[in-house]
C-alpha cells in the first residue's frame, strides 16, 4: 500500500502544528518552510483536513491554522481518512464499491484478506496520535522552532 503525498503531506504538517505552535494558530508560510511542501498544496490538504474537524483557521492578521483538538486527542488515522478517504489496499476490498470489472468480485478469496489487513491496519493508525508523534520528535531530537510574531524585545 502506498499513501498518498496528501496524507503523508497531512500528517507532516499536523505534526508541524502540534510541535511548533500547539493549540496558537501558525501561518501557512512558516508550515511549508519548515516541511518544504508548497503552500498551494497545504492549503488543499487543509481543506480537507478542515472538513474532517480536526483542524480550524482564524483570519486576520493574528489569525492562522491550529488543531480543532488537543495532540493527544487527533489520531493518524483520523488524519489519514480526512485526507484519503479509506485506507485501501485494493479497489476491490473497499465498502460500497462500485463494480471494478473483476471477474472473481464477490467470489475472490483474496478479498477478505485484503479488508482484514486494511481493518488492522486502520486499528494500528487508531492507537497513534500527534501527541506520540510529538513525542517521538522530542526524544529523537527534532528541533522547534518559536514563533517569531510573539516574541517581544526591549
Amino acid at each position: 500500500m502506498r499513501l498518498s503525498t496528501k496524507s503523508r503531506y497531512g500528517l507532516r504538517a499536523m505534526f508541524d502544528i502540534a510541535y511548533n505552535c500547539g493549540t496558537a494558530p501558525t501561518q501557512i508560510q512558516d508550515i511549508s518552510r519548515r516541511q518544504h511542501i508548497s503552500q498551494r498544496y497545504l492549503e488543499q490538504i487543509f481543506q480537507s483536513l478542515k472538513k474532517g474537524g480536526i483542524l480550524k483557521s482564524k483570519r486576520g492578521p493574528q489569525g492562522g491554522y491550529m488543531l480543532a483538538r488537543a495532540p493527544g486527542e487527533i489520531t493518524l488515522k483520523e488524519i489519514i481518512q480526512a485526507t484519503e478517504g479509506d485506507l485501501l489496499l485494493v479497489e476491490c476490498a473497499s465498502k460500497g464499491r462500485k463494480k471494478t470489472g473483476c471477474e472473481f468480485d464477490g467470489v475472490c478469496v483474496t478479498q477478505s484478506v485484503w479488508l482484514e489487513a486494511a481493518a488492522n491496519l486502520g486499528d494500528f493508525f487508531a492507537t497513534l496520535t500527534l501527541k506520540d508523534l510529538c513525542d517521538r520528535g522530542a526524544s529523537m531530537g527534532v528541533s522547534r522552532e518559536q514563533d517569531l510574531r510573539f516574541v517581544y524585545q526591549i
